[in-house]
């Protein structure tokens, strides 16, 4: 039977037209919504996104509405109307708002029908101080959902959110694509690895993204050489900061050492991970999702320590957490990777381990237990609301 009645909306700005860790942890929300037994219609509205011919998350229980303009404020009015007759007409249990920025926008649109709302929220976008609108979007809102326990942290203090009010959904990998495996003979041809031990880190490499930890881990390299003279750093990503890494490189004498991949697909990660004997990268992540893709291919890893990445490396338990600006604690604990005497270097328990807290199937469960949370709480609003409205009557 083809569900008629929309029970939930979702409104986001972008997850076709741009790659990046939000649009990742979206599309794996729909793939679980999708992966439901009782998933009911839901109306998804993005604003920055033109139709797609091949959308694979299109179906009886997701329908999605595109609002691409030349000119920006047209399809933020667009997305208003459209929004606002769907509210309207179909009067959803619940509203879901994919972005800080459009948050007020919905909170506005919802307080006009009465509709409870939920703001997801990532990471870098609400640690500080948001201008009073947004700050009174979140306060509004019938819940928050982020990714990591520090993300929810940052929120709650910048901001004046009550912690109660915040709900985790942390992200997950797909452990049926992200797999151990010999290293690739033709990709440790292509990037010269033959005998290397190899580092490796997958990240934008954007000058306003300095915080990935690429530079730290290239002032690491004299320390670790020292050690393993054959050790070598295999950097994925592009973007406008690769020139002034590159120099970095060249001007400590490490230049050999660091091979710049460029973009790889997603559909070639695997293939990647597989190459590296450890994953380095000492960031502050709003939680990471490269950390379990690379543990689910069975690679050791490294992150910041003071981050969203606690969740993903279970606290330590999983990966090595040093301070994420300081090359040292990078070389020192890269050393230990490599020697490989520790049972975070056990590549079958860690894969096991990772999938077991985050694999897709960890995330269909805590997004049913959400949106039945959701449910049964806006459930009890109306109750209470209702009483109080004959109360007055009375």
């Amino acid at each position: 039977m083809v569900n008629t009645k929309t029970s939930y909306v979702f409104v986001f700005l972008e997850i076709f037209a741009g790659e990046g860790g939000i649009q990742s942890y979206v599309k794996d929300i729909w793939r679980a919504y999708l992966a439901l037994p009782d998933s009911e219609l839901a109306q998804v509205f993005l604003l920055r996104d033109k139709p797609i011919g091949d959308n694979p998350f299109e179906s009886k229980n997701l329908k999605f509405h595109y609002f691409k303009s030349l000119h920006p404020m047209l399809g933020r009015m667009k997305l208003s109307a459209s929004l606002l007759a769907c509210l309207w007409r179909q009067r959803p249990a619940h509203v879901f708002c994919g972005h800080i920025n459009l948050a007020p926008l919905v909170r506005t649109i919802c307080q006009r029908f009465d509709i409870p709302y939920t703001i997801l929220t990532y990471g870098k976008e609400v640690w500080e101080p948001l201008p009073q609108p947004y700050q009174r979007a979140l306060r509004c809102a019938a819940g928050i959902w982020t990714i990591s326990r520090y993300s929810s942290s940052r929120l709650c203090y910048s901001n004046g959110i009550d912690r109660q009010q915040v709900k985790l959904l942390p992200c997950c990998v797909d452990g049926d694509a992200f797999t151990p495996g010999p290293k690739p003979p033709a990709l440790v041809e292509r990037y010269d690895l033959e005998g290397a031990k190899v580092l490796m880190t997958v990240a934008r490499l954007w000058s306003g993204d300095i915080y990935k930890g690429v530079d730290v881990t290239i002032r690491a390299l004299s320390a670790i050489a020292k050690v393993f003279p054959n050790v070598k750093y295999l950097v994925i990503g592009r973007g406008d900061d690769r020139p002034r890494l590159a120099q970095l490189a060249q001007d400590l004498g490490v230049g050999d050492r660091v091979i710049f991949a460029g973009f790889v697909p997603t559909e070639d990660l695997v293939e990647h991970y597989r190459v590296a004997d450890a994953y380095i990268m000492p960031s502050q992540e709003g939680f990471g999702i490269v950390y379990l893709e690379a543990m689910a291919c069975g690679v050791p890893v490294l992150s910041g320590d003071a981050d969203g990445s606690a969740d993903p490396l279970q606290d330590g338990r999983l990966g090595w957490r040093v301070p994420h600006r300081d090359p040292e604690a990078v070389a020192a604990a890269c050393i230990e990777i490599l020697k490989g005497d520790d049972q975070r270097c056990d590549s079958q328990w860690l894969r096991q381990e990772s999938l077991a807290h985050f694999g897709r199937d960890a995330l269909v469960q805590q997004l049913k237990e959400l949106l039945a949370k959701t449910r049964t709480e806006g459930l009890e609003k109306s109750k209470v609301k209702s009483q109080k409205s004959k109360e007055n009557r009375g």
